[in-house]
């Protein structure tokens, strides 16, 4: 899947594009199988711009596929070419795993003026396997129970491009800390990446200074990695660039310790912007500290080398994201949790570092972004509360952690587990030469439960369990 760079008017503001989610139901046959195997194929279809009715417009697709008896991918991911008037036809590719395989749905429906309504719920499909056919189906969109809920899920957001965000927020001040730091899975491997690129801006007004680590964890061997710097911060292109180590927009290149790690990635967004806090703290640091995502969900191509090994990357799920504040929380638990599907979870809890703050429980920023929308609607909802209702908690501990709370008709409860053998320390340096330390893992294992309240009682809404995916730090000092 790939969404490209958001296109942008001659004043630069963002442009709007088109989401929706659609259900198909159907049947596949296998060619080397008699019986019939029940489908259905749940997407989130997003597009960069307004669809064009009488032209052709590319979608990206993100979701589920149920081959009942066979496969049950939660991360398919595709595109759609929808062009209902020119070519007349909405095309479908979607790539999933079946037992280890990687398959792609290939399909279309052809619309006709004579029965357009029939026309358009009909998609015929081939099913390949490195471009070999092996079996034929057909998916129907069920109008009676799935017309209103598609008509209802269609938005119309602004998209933003995620470079925009990149650029330094740094303008000078004594006592800063601003980081970018990316998080990825390689889907091959199941091994973890972390690169963290971080400039400081000591109290007493001394030179800033750039540097930074890079990590990988393996999933069968020991925790490597590697830090640069510290080297002189040079201001210039958008983005990090010290020691020979760069961050810029859709790439990410580097090396560390006389190159025993290396890396050059390509990063491709596949979400808009997410801020964790209230967007207004990106825009005016008031606060400590502020954290965003410049995209909630990025894939990544290229290749990470370490100790005589490369892993060649394709498509690797993660994410970028931006700090910039007075230094390090006094305690501090983070997740970055792809859920499949285009849902993606982000938690920040924090005990500040300021006199009256640090006396209080942590503050827990959680930003769930389901099916295209937010929850809690507000980022500010998670941290205090209001209504009668408890703002969220969090009890930061190792090797487990969790957060728990509730927003309006939802709940939420978040299990993370970080195993000692998965999870690297390190050392942090604040502005004003104090010191913390971080107990990362991307490898980290989360639970995720959300519930919503039904005539009279909790039910389940989603769940969700990531084994060796889930992107997860605890900071003490």
């Amino acid at each position: 899947m790939r969404v490209g760079p958001t296109s942008r008017t001659a004043a630069g503001s963002p442009t709007r594009g088109t989401r929706f989610r659609e259900t198909m139901l159907g049947t596949l046959t296998l060619d080397d199988e008699d019986r019939t195997r029940r489908v259905r194929l749940d997407l989130t279809v997003a597009a960069d711009r307004l669809l064009r009715p009488l032209g052709t417009t590319r979608a990206s697709a993100t979701g589920r596929l149920r081959i009942f008896g066979w496969a049950d991918d939660p991360r398919a991911e595709g595109e759609l070419e929808i062009s209902p008037l020119a070519r007349r036809r909405i095309r479908y590719r979607v790539t999933f795993t079946a037992d280890g395989r990687r398959l792609t749905l290939d399909g279309w429906k052809s619309i006709t003026p004579r029965r357009p309504v029939a026309s358009m719920t009909v998609l015929p499909y081939t099913l390949y396997e490195d471009s070999a056919r092996i079996g034929t189906g057909t998916l129907r969109f069920p109008l009676g129970s799935q017309l209103l809920p598609f008509l209802a899920s269609f938005r119309f957001p602004r998209r933003e491009e995620a470079g925009a965000y990149l650029a330094p927020r740094w303008h000078g001040e004594p006592g800063r800390t601003e980081v970018w730091y990316t998080t990825l899975t390689d889907p091959d491997t199941g091994s973890g990446l972390w690169l963290h690129h971080e400039l400081t801006a000591p109290d007493d007004g001394s030179e800033p200074y750039a540097h930074g680590w890079a990590a990988v964890f393996p999933k069968d061997g020991p925790v490597r990695h590697a830090r640069f710097g510290p080297a002189p911060w040079a201001p210039g292109e958008p983005g990090f660039g010290a020691d020979g180590v760069t961050v810029r927009p859709g790439r990410l290149t580097g090396s560390a310790e006389d190159g025993a790690l290396r890396w050059d990635l390509v990063e491709r967004p596949a979400d808009g912007p997410l801020f964790t806090f209230p967007r207004w703290s990106w825009r005016r640091p008031l606060l400590p500290a502020a954290q965003m995502l410049p995209a909630a969900r990025a894939h990544y191509d290229g290749t990470f080398a370490h100790d005589g090994t490369t892993l060649t990357l394709t498509g690797a799920p993660g994410a970028s994201a931006r700090i910039y504040g007075h230094g390090n929380a006094r305690r501090w638990a983070w997740l970055h949790a792809d859920l499949g599907g285009g849902d993606v979870l982000e938690v920040v809890a924090a005990v500040s570092m300021r006199p009256v703050l640090r006396s209080l429980p942590p503050l827990v920023f959680l930003r769930l972004r389901r099916h295209g929308r937010g929850w809690p609607r507000r980022p500010e909802r998670s941290a205090v509360g209001w209504a009668g209702a408890g703002r969220f908690r969090a009890g930061i501990a190792l090797p487990t952690w969790t957060v728990t709370g509730r927003a309006g008709l939802r709940r939420i409860r978040v299990e993370v587990t970080q195993p000692p053998e998965r999870t690297l320390a390190l050392d942090y340096t604040d502005p004003d030469g104090r010191h913390a330390t971080c107990r990362n893992s991307e490898r980290a294992d989360a639970l995720v439960l959300l519930e919503r309240w039904w005539f009279g009682g909790w039910r389940t809404e989603a769940e969700w369990t990531l084994d060796g995916t889930a992107h997860a730090e605890v900071g003490t000092r």
